[in-house]
């Protein structure tokens, strides 16, 4: 359960890609990965060889990075969500395929593409496996990704067919449910689109596409369930102040977020905002902040961060300050 969000820069230009994180524990921390990294899929141990750094929020296992979002050096920006019974994952590989666990997909573009196009003109190299003769079982991985770059085209790449769809998302939001085109149809109930949306003709950067015109339309619902966070995040996203800047970009990304950050309630759901976090495709810089943690840290992909070569992870304190003023 995670909300994507995406804001530009109206004056600087500033590619703003966010989320909340919705998971039972907190389990990624900001990490850098350099190039040249080996790593193996755990879904029969082929080796990979990473070509672009990256930084993002992630875990270390088995002997892989699992990264959740990020931005690499070419200012790509890519998230992984989940996906409620959605994902048609290959059972039988294909030959000359590069074959990968779901959860490895996110990683595996970071480090691989420069930006959304050239994920397009290689998805079909890709296919995300069941766990049929994988070396390990993982279950029915179910996920969906957004990616957006510095041009400004942001998509949804979903496991819905093979190979995989990759779909144009001028909106810019993007939670958890299936059929990505039935929950912008179950919009029309609380916003009136441009006929540039509707025709499927949003040129690059535009910043919203609704008209602004609310009469007559229904309020928005208020639960956690992901077509109603979808349905709040683009209600509220479609009538914010347009940001200047990537400073007032990553503003309006966490007042956006803070209407569908999940609370923890143990007894009621086992999942909540563990994290939220954005990246600028623009300046690499990651924003992170834990559910208990009151302020946001800021970490850049910096020149002279991408030459190192080694993997570090950052630590960052779950827990609850105050500034105390006397």
């Amino acid at each position: 359960m995670c909300t994507s969000i995406f804001q530009i820069g109206q004056i600087d230009g500033a590619h703003v890609l966010a989320r909340t994180m919705d998971w039972p524990r907190l389990g990624a921390r900001p990490v850098f990965c350099p190039r040249q990294f080996k790593w193996q899929s755990i879904y029969d141990n082929h080796t990979y060889t990473t070509k672009y750094a990256l930084l993002g929020s992630g875990g270390q296992h088995d002997h892989e990075i699992d990264v959740s979002d990020g931005v690499n050096e070419h200012g790509l920006a890519v998230q992984k969500l989940t996906f409620t019974n959605g994902s048609q994952l290959v059972e039988e590989p294909g030959e000359g395929k590069i074959h990968l666990a779901p959860f490895e997909l996110s990683f595996f573009l970071l480090s691989n593409y420069r930006s959304v196009q050239e994920i397009i003109d290689h998805i079909e190299e890709i296919e995300l496996m069941a766990d049929k003769h994988s070396l390990v079982k993982y279950g029915h991985s179910e996920l969906h990704f957004a990616a957006c770059d510095r041009t400004g085209r942001i998509v949804v790449v979903e496991p819905i067919t093979t190979p995989i769809e990759i779909i144009e998302n001028p909106l810019g939001v993007l939670t958890n449910s299936n059929h990505f085109e039935r929950q912008i149809d179950r919009l029309n109930k609380y916003l009136d689109f441009t006929p540039a949306f509707a025709n499927h003709r949003v040129p690059l950067n535009t910043p919203r596409v609704t008209t602004g015109n609310v009469s007559g339309k229904s309020i928005p619902p208020g639960s956690y369930s992901p077509g109603s966070r979808f349905i709040r995040a683009a209600y509220l996203k479609e009538r914010i102040d347009l940001p200047n800047n990537e400073i007032e970009a990553v503003d309006n990304c966490w007042h956006l977020l803070d209407s569908v950050n999940v609370p923890k309630s143990s007894a009621h759901q086992p999942t909540y905002s563990v994290y939220r976090a954005a990246v600028c495709c623009e300046s690499r810089n990651y924003y992170y902040q834990p559910y208990h943690a009151k302020s946001v840290v800021k970490i850049q992909l910096t020149d002279e961060m991408i030459t190192w070569d080694h993997p570090k992870f950052f630590d960052v304190p779950d827990e609850t300050r105050f500034i105390e003023l006397v």
